[in-house]
């Protein structure tokens, strides 16, 4: 084995019964270097990095660490040989503490009755002084979805890594929280820890990365240095065919219209945003950006009446909206997209066609209210073919599905009600290139037909090439509203951080 490596995999296999996730795979990790793992869901990546990390069994092929074959039959396993991974899908205890949290891999092997909980809180600040403000008192359960992401990393850190896993580590944080998880991982292989970079993102992996690896259908396509291969290129190699256009072609300038669909005045939520007024027009995608925190989120809740105790006024095509409940909103054809799609957005264990179907029962029910089994399939059947779901059959669990494709459902579930308004939050959150390419497509044909969109998004350049128009959110208060070439990361930055005395200066 080459003395510059650090682990090297050969002809590894791994299926689920009739499943080939993972056939004849290579891989190979260098001493001291960010290793991009790039791929649609579904490609295998997340089995190859279980297998690495001791979570499953390898049905066939060899793993050398540091030289020396090595079989992880457990995660304690890997550990001892200096493997750490972060899941995307937070895993913590959410009724203990931070500190208890980030320590207990050590608390459990720990032969003391005792836990000294000031020792455990004192280290905790340590490792978290690097990443955030986090109270390491504080329950896990208190914490926003971004801060629980960090405290998985500071969790990884205190082990004695020599390979780190990291997958999709910054879906849920924001840009501020994100480049101090870069600089983290720079000073990590500095002192000779390697990186498996696992993201969708491909501005992440051409600024941070030294390598990237590319799978696809459970199979390795090609390994390329970044400074001598193209985002194009890789994105190619990840789908099997050519995306020349991520996004697709906005509302042409002859079709746009003033005809308003939703409007809102002097929307106010006492403890996290005020006097919100905007107008959706008829035919458009707008985009809410903000910071993590800025209160994008809330506003929306807050309009399809789902927390908060909202003041304001929300008209529909001309007609006051006096809702009460989310129930309400769907009544009348207001609908969101929740950015946690497996907490808030699926019944995981449930159906295809019984998530389709959860927003309005009575359309497949008979008459003395007994759900009927063979229009709630057709239903699901239909908007699947619509959003291209791809699927064995709608009996299914959703758990059985990809990202892309468990958000086609949730997307599908909205539809159900034939909605007027659709708020989506993070829609392309945790999925491939290829489901966000098709995602897209859905919503300008959703916005042709004459639903109005409303989008959030962290991803600024998927804000800008989806979206007419976007409004910015700083600290409750929209901030700002930009379009054609004044949409600009730059320019949305700006709105979303400046300081007030400066945005009065500027205006």
């Amino acid at each position: 084995m080459n003395s510059d490596l650090i682990l090297e995999i050969r002809n590894l296999s791994k299926s689920f019964g009739p499943i080939h996730a993972l056939r004849g795979v290579d891989f190979e990790l260098r001493k001291g270097e960010v290793h991009a793992i790039a791929g649609e869901n579904g490609a295998g990546k997340s089995t190859l990095m279980n297998v690495i990390d001791g979570i499953l069994r390898p049905d066939s092929g060899e793993i050398r660490f540091d030289g020396k074959p090595v079989e992880i039959a457990s995660p304690a396993i890997a550990q001892r040989l200096g493997i750490g991974f972060v899941h995307q899908e937070i895993a913590l205890c959410p009724d203990i503490t931070v500190a208890e949290n980030i320590f207990m891999a050590t608390t459990n092997v720990s032969r003391s009755p005792l836990m000294n909980y000031t020792d455990l809180e004192h280290k905790a600040r340590q490792v978290l002084h690097r990443l955030a403000d986090i109270d390491p008192t504080a329950l896990v359960r208190s914490l926003s979805i971004s801060q629980q992401q960090l405290v998985e990393i500071a969790k990884a850190l205190t082990l004695d890594c020599r390979v780190l896993i990291l997958d999709e580590p910054t879906a849920a944080l924001t840009e501020k929280e994100a480049q101090i998880l870069f600089d983290i991982m720079r000073n990590l292989v500095s002192q000779g820890i390697s990186i498996i970079y696992i993201s969708h993102r491909m501005v992440e992996i051409f600024e941070n990365c030294d390598r990237v690896s590319v799978f696809r259908d459970g199979q390795y396509i090609v390994t390329r240095d970044v400074a001598d291969t193209t985002p194009t290129e890789i994105v190619n190699a990840m789908v099997g065919r050519v995306i020349d256009k991520l996004y697709p072609e906005k509302q042409p300038q002859a079709d746009k219209t003033d005809e308003t669909i939703l409007s809102v005045r002097n929307l106010t939520e006492r403890r996290r945003f005020r006097n919100i007024s905007f107008d959706l027009r008829k035919g458009e995608i707008l985009g809410l950006a903000g910071l993590i925190g800025a209160g994008r989120s809330e506003i929306v809740k807050g309009i399809c009446k789902l927390e908060g105790e909202v003041t304001g006024e929300v008209t529909l095509k001309g007609r006051r909206l006096e809702t009460t409940t989310y129930k309400d909103s769907i009544r009348e054809g207001v609908v969101y997209l929740s950015e946690d799609r497996k907490g808030d957005g699926l019944f995981l264990e449930m159906s295809i066609a019984e998530n389709v179907s959860a927003l309005k029962l009575s359309q497949v029910a008979a008459p003395k209210g007994i759900i009927n089994d063979r229009l709630e399939a057709g239903l699901a059947r239909r908007l699947g073919a619509m959003l291209n779901l791809k699927c064995g059959h709608v009996g299914e669990p959703v758990s059985n599905l990809s990202g892309g494709n468990q958000q086609k459902v949730a997307i599908a579930k909205l539809l159900s009600v034939n909605p007027e308004v659709i708020f989506l939050d993070e829609p392309t959150r945790g999925v491939d290139v290829g489901a966000k390419s098709e995602i897209h497509r859905i919503l300008r044909d959703l916005a042709r037909e004459g639903v109005g969109i409303v989008m959030i998004s962290s991803e600024l350049p998927e804000l800008i090439g989806v979206c007419d128009r976007v409004l910015v959110v700083r600290e409750g208060q929209i901030s700002g509203e930009l379009a054609g070439n004044d949409m600009t990361e730059e320019n949305i930055m700006y709105l979303a951080s400046v300081l007030e005395t400066q945005l009065e200066a500027v205006q």
